[in-house]
């Protein structure tokens, strides 16, 4: 530690007060007309220049944020000029031009700071974003929190739902590999961390609904990650109270192989010392994910994507007081603990991917992975609780602690849990361009071998008396009879199952960029389908087949204002996964359908002016009508699915985002979204489903000291209003109907830049090889608002009811971190 604070000290002794412009990279392959690779090919942007090599090869660094033109030259062609390019800091951005007798023009290719411009209604932002803003769990999943529509209201999980989706629902792809989330984890302080390494990402692409073919077969939403392709070394480190990182990019003297390898370690015991039960935590997460990329040719390429993660939590709790109630009325849960947590979460994967370009047109692309998880879940809790009115007099020496009791009673809660799950996929896809048409097309085969074993049981002792689950079979009249039966725990699971998946999808898909009259003019067509067959040890083979047709439309009048409108629809299903088909006895029903939605949206962005910045104001509103719907009940993070299809829904909202340069330099926006889902099951009536958020308001802001530029500042402020919280066990939940509160959360992060990643040292200066150090701090939950996530239910002896009591997430916490780049 005093070598630590010696170092701090030295660079804040150290600063300097620079000012750098931002660069992103142009790279790629250029060929001729018969597809040969053109060497000494001239590449010109601004003052600044490159040549392509002998395998015609090029790579150019640029101004980002600012409007750009790039002109390729060669003697005995003509020139080829890229105009209006406005590419973000640090994006690469890849471009093959082939080189013909006649000029090519591409002019008003547009990926702005502030996010890409596309028909398909996508929205990007740049990954810096996700390195820079504050958030107990910071990433890219924080930044998407930010958007209107997507529902999260627990700090400690990447888990998001999407447009009145479940965390389910949402398709995550990194590279074109989809990956998985694991299957287990049931509270947000057991998760560790996302797959996506935010430090090794170059693009990130969300789509909140009405998405294209091309992706797959979910409900809600699409996350496509794109990884770098490094063209230069750098090291990169991070390290803060809550862990540390370090990302590696390196590229061979040829430049024919490149990597970029991540590893990250994490320890949670500073967000979970901040919660109302005292425990003695040791919440351990550690990742190391690779991806490299060999050229084998100007035509051929090859990646591969490696991931390993261990999550181990040990969790000893030991008291808990949690006040509620209200003013007139003040009570309070003191909770006494025994026993432990040992979860182990591994997971692995590894994917081969090739691209193969056979001219400039038609690309194919070959991808194998497979995936491996092993879950354990062991824990022994032995829980004494106590409700009661608490002390409310200010004078007293007892204020705030329990006067009178209301109800005693104990529980005890067992679980011995093991998952194992593999996953192996075989696919191609390929993509043939001509003039201002795309065909896409692709095919995939997918192996799914689940083995699981479940085994929890929950017996509750309330005032000296033993509970029963509340069932027919079931007499209790104590204390009037003395009980003789034997003991029954009050909930229970115990199964045993292996099931094997297999499935085999295709999509094909045709987008056009054309126009009518002066208008211009885009559509994109698709169709997807999917055939799985189902068996298992005692599990009936059943097999399914569904076709979903899909489609989107964008216009951009030829107005003096800058407006584009956009309309999706189409059919998405969700067939079922193994969390799906299980029910809540831990049994598989093999019977399980498909989950149908048909989606419709209608929106329009309009790119304007302000303040002599660039603002752009996006609005969207959308219905979707689903049914065969697979109910479910949300704990947490912890899904568990009733396993049927006897269950109708809706959803139907409007989103609305401002996002521009709020502050010079910055990106910032404004978000606002509004939402109502409900749930028909066997003709009931309908009832608000558990991720019924309703209004939504969010702000992402960025700011500096003017006159002392390097200062920053990083905001992110989310309101929500409360979601459903669920209802006791073995309550109806057409009659029990119960909301939590709603949450409200700032986090804030101050930093000073010491360095600019490309700032030029001269020789011998000790920063001469340092691209970006910055130190700095956050503070979590500014306000230190109580946010709650679930809720406790707790038996009053006296008027036999049940008490809802919160259980909040994490107060205010003080977070340092440093940030340092070669």
């Amino acid at each position: 530690m005093y070598r630590f604070a010696i170092l701090l000290l030295f660079i804040f002794l150290c600063t300097a007060n620079l000012v750098s412009a931002q660069s992103a990279t142009i790279t790629g392959i250029i060929l001729d007309e018969e597809n040969n690779p053109l060497s000494n090919v001239s590449i010109v942007s601004e003052t600044k220049g490159t040549i392509s090599d002998n395998t015609g090869y090029y790579l150019l660094e640029v101004r980002a944020d600012s409007e750009i033109s790039i002109v390729f030259s060669h003697l005995g062609h003509e020139r080829i000029e890229l105009r209006g390019l406005v590419l973000t800091t640090n994006q690469v951005f890849a471009f093959n031009p082939v080189m013909k007798t006649s000029v090519i023009q591409i002019d008003s290719v547009e990926v702005s700071a502030t996010g890409e411009r596309s028909v398909s209604g996508i929205t990007n932002f740049s990954p810096v974003l996700a390195t820079k803003i504050p958030g107990a769990n910071a990433g890219i999943e924080n930044v998407l929190k930010l958007l209107p529509g997507v529902f999260s209201n627990n700090e400690l999980s990447t888990q998001y739902g999407v447009r009145g989706g479940n965390y389910d629902e949402n398709l995550v792809y990194v590279n074109e590999i989809e990956v998985y989330r694991p299957f287990l984890i049931r509270t947000g302080q057991q998760e560790g961390f996302s797959f996506v390494n935010s430090d090794m990402v170059e693009k990130v692409s969300f789509s909140p609904g009405g998405y294209q073919a091309k992706y797959g077969d979910k409900l809600s939403s699409v996350l496509d990650i794109t990884y770098k392709t490094p063209t230069r070394f750098a090291l990169q480190a991070e390290a803060s109270l809550l862990g540390a990182s370090t990302t590696v990019e390196t590229i061979s003297k040829n430049k024919n192989f490149s990597s970029v390898t991540g590893l990250r370690y994490r320890n949670n015991s500073l967000l979970l010392n901040s919660q109302q039960t005292k425990s003695n935590f040791n919440p351990i997460f550690a990742d190391l994910q690779s991806y490299f990329t060999y050229r084998l040719s100007s035509r051929m390429q090859l990646h591969f994507l490696g991931n390993l993660g261990l999550n181990e939590y040990r969790n000893q709790p030991q008291s808990r007081q949690t006040n509620f109630g209200t003013i007139a009325d003040p009570q309070a849960l003191q909770v006494f603990y025994l026993g432990q947590e040992k979860n182990t979460y591994t997971t692995a994967l590894g994917a081969l991917n090739a691209v193969y370009f056979v001219h400039e047109d038609l690309r194919l692309n070959f991808t194998t992975s497979l995936y491996h998880t092993v879950e354990e879940e062991y824990s022994d809790i032995i829980a004494q609780y106590e409700l009661g009115e608490i002390e409310t007099n200010l004078g007293s020496n007892s204020l705030g602690e329990v006067t009178s009791s209301r109800g005693i009673g104990a529980q005890f809660n067992r679980s011995r849990n093991d998952l194992d799950a593999l996953i192996y996929t075989l696919s191609h896809k390929g993509e043939y361009r001509k003039n201002k048409s795309v065909l896409s097309w692709g095919v995939r085969y997918t192996y799914e071998d689940v083995r699981d074993q479940i085994r929890e049981s929950e017996f509750i002792d309330s005032a000296g008396f033993f509970i029963r689950p509340p069932r027919d079979e079931f007499i209790n009249n104590q204390p009037e009879e003395p009980f003789t039966a034997p003991l029954v725990a009050y909930g229970s699971i115990n199964a045993r199952n292996s099931t094997q998946t297999k499935r085999l999808s295709g999509h094909i898909q045709l987008g056009k960029r054309t126009t009518l009259g002066k208008h211009q003019f885009s559509y994109n067509v698709g169709m997807r389908a999917q055939y799985w067959n189902l068996n298992g040890d005692g599990v009936p083979q059943n097999s399914q087949f569904i076709i979903s047709p899909r489609g989107q439309v964008a216009l951009k009048p030829a107005w003096e204002k800058d407006i584009v409108f956009r309309l999706s629809s189409g059919l998405y299903q969700q067939p079922p996964f193994y969390r799906e088909l299980r029910d809540a006895e831990g049994n598989i029903r093999p019977e399980v359908k498909a989950q149908k939605a048909f989606h419709l949206l209608l929106g329009n962005e309009y790119s304007f002016q302000l303040w002599n910045r660039p603002f752009s104001l996006h609005s969207e509103a959308y219905y979707k009508r689903l049914w065969d719907v697979n109910t479910y009940t949300l704990e947490d993070v912890r899904l568990r699915y009733v396993a049927n299809n006897n269950a109708t829904a809706y959803v139907y909202g409007v989103d609305l985002r401002l996002y521009g340069a709020f502050v010079p330099g910055t990106e910032s926006w404004v978000s606002l979204g509004y939402l109502t889902t409900k749930e028909n099951s066997e003709d009931r009536g309908y009832i608000p489903r558990p991720t019924d958020q309703r209004l939504k308001a969010a702000i992402l802001f960025q700011d500096y000291v003017p006159n002392i530029p390097n200062l920053k500042m990083y905001l992110n402020l989310v309101y929500s209003t409360g979601v459903p919280g669920g209802s006791p066990s073995y309550a109806d939940p057409y009659v029990f109907q119960n909301r939590l509160r709603d949450y409200k959360r700032a986090d804030l992060g101050i930093s000073h830049i010491f360095v600019d990643e490309n700032q030029n040292f001269p020789e011998g200066h000790w920063l001469h090889r340092c691209k970006e150090l910055s130190v700095g701090f956050e503070i979590f939950n500014l306000f230190n608002n109580q946010n709650a996530i679930t809720n406790t239910w707790v038996r009053d002896v006296d008027s036999k009811n049940e008490f809802a009591v919160p259980n909040f997430m994490t107060s205010r916490i003080l977070n340092i971190k440093i940030r340092v780049r070669f």
